[in-house]
């Protein structure tokens, strides 16, 4: 199936939304929740699936959706169509700080694998599946575990990801990375995940019991704050997890606990 051509443009820098612009007719598909605002004459309706499965009947919907729900993700995904006259806009923001990608499939080789979390929209027509890791190491440690989204089809697609994104490309390389840190990788990446180092280095680095290793023929996008790793930060500082409270000034900070209490 076709995915439909649509026109965008990325608004903000740390904070970012993604203004999708749909011709009468065209439709984009998004998580459930990611909608900031939309003008008048489009219209969204919840589906099941990503549309992708026109002509399966009722079983190949509830199959596709199905498989969407091992990823984490909803049942449904939410469809914005322009039922206006003219060109309309709609669009969806991140749901932490850091980047929004557009990735046009079609310059991808027709899709790429991501994190579960990672898929914001896309243009009608794109398929979204999920593909089993095959090595047990991989599955158990990687962090997404056994499976992971994948994302294919000749349109844009649009993925999030938290603080700073940067683009590497292997040529039969190996790359180590903080298995949180990736936000997706093209088919031609295997994935697997090796031990940090010595038992010194695992227990005492500060980088985690394992490392995923990428290597291959193609392009891996990376982010420098994974979700992740932003909420164990707030929730070791929280006052309710024994954190101290930095920044609310020591006295006037203690008095407002009293007159709380």
């Amino acid at each position: 199936m076709q995915s439909h051509e649509v026109d965008y443009e990325i608004h903000g820098s740390e904070m970012q939304l993604v203004e999708v612009e749909l011709d009468p007719g065209e439709t984009v598909v998004a998580e459930a929740g990611a909608m900031t605002y939309m003008e008048e004459g489009i219209d969204f309706e919840a589906r099941m699936g990503d549309g992708s499965e026109a002509g399966q009947g009722m079983l190949g919907k509830l199959f596709g959706a199905g498989k969407r729900m091992l990823t984490g993700e909803s049942l449904f995904m939410t469809h914005f169509t322009n039922h206006g006259h003219g060109k309309r806009r709609v669009a969806f923001a991140s749901p932490y700080p850091g980047k929004i990608l557009p990735l046009n499939l079609a310059q991808l080789g027709g899709g790429l694998l991501c994190q579960k979390d990672s898929f914001l929209c896309a243009a009608y027509g794109t398929k979204l599946g999920i593909a089993f890791q095959r090595k047990i190491g991989a599955g158990f440690f990687g962090g997404e575990g056994f499976i992971l989204q994948k994302v294919e089809g000749d349109g844009m697609a649009f993925l999030h990801a938290g603080g700073h994104v940067i683009q590497k490309k292997l040529n039969g390389e190996s790359l180590r990375v903080d298995t949180g840190c990736i936000v997706a990788f093209t088919p031609g990446i295997e994935y697997d995940i090796q031990r940090a180092g010595n038992l010194k280095s695992m227990f005492f680095g500060g980088e985690g019991f394992f490392l995923a290793t990428l290597r291959g023929h193609g392009t891996v996008l990376l982010q420098s704050l994974p979700f992740s790793r932003m909420a164990d930060r707030i929730l070791a500082h929280a006052p309710s997890a024994g954190g101290s409270q930095q920044g609310e000034g020591s006295l006037l900070g203690g008095l407002a606990d009293l007159m709380e209490r």
